[in-house]
């Protein structure tokens, strides 16, 4: 049976306000990381940036420990069987420990060639390792974090990673401040801070999840066949979200082939991006939580009412967002940065930045409908035309750079980074046209416990 209109907007406040505070305070992690590193000077703040760009590729191709997770847990809900909902957030949790392990793995051993790839100066690169090689150890910590939280949100549970998230910023922030100025560890201390809060929540989360999982007497021991069957289902998420990490690590390629400086007010402006994309991802959890439970129950009337509410809120967010953001831009490059150039290639960028917020607004919430209907492989091929066709855009800005650059002063600089972050909006407006078409079809919502 569909519910009443006023009933969509309630559901959507309910799943979609935790998950904004808790989506809002993950990117507080690496604001403070940015804030606190960047009082050290322009190479350590540079260094963060590619070390960012590693360590968030190296978690977030495996999102699909989230988002897959959410999708699957929610239709086996909708369909009635709670315990089969959490069985299917086992197995992920399980294939979380293990990508995790290996994953962290590879990023210490490779830490200096993977901050090498973006051809950074000899000091930004030093710094970028050591925050790498640290962080490393943090990554099984990120990726429980992933699954777990995908789980709690399949279930219509979004307090939960909230109270985690606020517990595990304030103890990054805490201890990011101690480490790196109290101690005198530098970027390493920062890295440190980060690990500790990231492993604390997963605990957490671990915790919560057993608790259910005996509570609908569920086993918690791992089944190789199940979890082979949750990384297969988690593939098209996979490939869909390698070819966005392809454009975002690409985008901090160009960055750095520009100099240090603009590196570094890259950096600041993709943190500040990132802090809007994840307020605006709330609407996308709630997206995914109620679309999966809405097609689980094959009610095909819910889904798409739900649909057009969601990203009705979810153009007007965006355009609250760029509204404010074109308010503080002046106030933000001094939180980060004693440097008057990096202060004022910060301020250009973020005039593009503020800009392009509705038409975030409008893909991320998108994106989260159709991850909910298990649309997986559609994503993944519209990311991979998404990556073929910014190609060029790109390198276009890098072929550019010296005469974007001209002299080398603040406004050149300022020149450059915007033309960057330009190509980045042409790459976010292909990627609504295609949602826009695939949306507007039916051919995304499939019925049933599974797809």
């Amino acid at each position: 049976m569909s519910r009443a209109p006023g009933s969509h907007h309630r559901e959507v406040v309910r799943l979609a306000g935790p998950a904004f505070l808790a989506l809002v305070a993950e990117p507080l992690f690496l604001l403070v990381d940015s804030a606190v590193v960047g009082r050290l000077g322009v190479e350590p703040l540079a260094g963060l940036g590619v070390a960012s760009a590693v360590l968030l590729t190296a978690a977030n191709v495996f999102v699909f420990l989230a988002y897959g997770t959410t999708s699957v847990v929610a239709r086996r809900l909708g369909a009635g069987s709670r315990a089969g909902a959490v069985s299917a957030g086992i197995d992920g949790t399980w294939l979380a420990v293990g990508l995790g392990a290996v994953t962290a793995v590879v990023v210490a051993l490779f830490a200096g060639d993977l901050a090498g790839v973006f051809g950074a100066s000899p000091g930004v690169l030093d710094e970028a390792t050591t925050y790498l090689r640290v962080s490393a150890l943090g990554l099984p910590g990120m990726l429980v974090v992933l699954a777990t939280t995908g789980v709690l949100r399949g279930l219509q549970d979004t307090r939960t990673p909230l109270v985690a998230a606020l517990l595990g910023f304030s103890a990054n922030a805490a201890l990011n401040i101690w480490f790196v100025h109290g101690l005198g560890w530098g970027i390493a201390g920062s890295a440190w801070g980060t690990v500790i809060a990231q492993t604390a929540m997963a605990v957490g989360l671990a915790t919560v999840l057993v608790r259910e999982a005996r509570r609908s007497r569920v086993p918690l021991r791992a089944h190789p066949g199940r979890v082979l069957v949750a990384a297969r289902g988690g593939v098209p998420l996979l490939v869909r979200t390698l070819a966005l990490r392809g454009v975002l690590l690409l985008t901090t390629w160009v960055a750095a082939g520009l100099g240090d400086v603009p590196l570094a007010a890259y950096q600041v402006s993709a943190t500040v991006w990132s802090f809007l994309t994840f307020a605006l991802d709330a609407l996308a959890i709630a997206a995914q939580a109620i679309t999966g439970r809405a097609l689980g129950a094959g009610d095909v009337v819910t889904t798409r009412a739900a649909t057009r509410l969601m990203v009705r809120w979810g153009v007007l967010g965006g355009v609250v967002l760029g509204l404010l953001l074109l308010l503080v831009r002046p106030f933000v490059g001094p939180l980060f940065t004693s440097d008057p150039e990096v202060q004022a290639a910060i301020a250009t960028a973020l005039l593009v930045v503020a800009l392009g917020q509705p038409l975030s607004g409008y893909v991320f919430v998108v994106d989260g409908v159709l991850i909910g209907a298990g649309d997986g492989p559609w994503l993944a091929r519209a990311m991979l035309v998404n990556l073929a066709l910014y190609l060029p855009v790109a390198l276009g800005v890098h072929l550019a750079g010296d005469w974007l650059l001209g002299d080398g002063g603040r406004q050149g600089t300022g020149d450059a980074l915007t033309w960057l972050w330009l190509a980045f909006t042409v790459f976010m407006a292909v990627r609504a046209t295609l949602m826009w078409l695939r949306v507007h079809t039916d051919r995304w919502m499939v019925v049933g416990a599974a797809r």
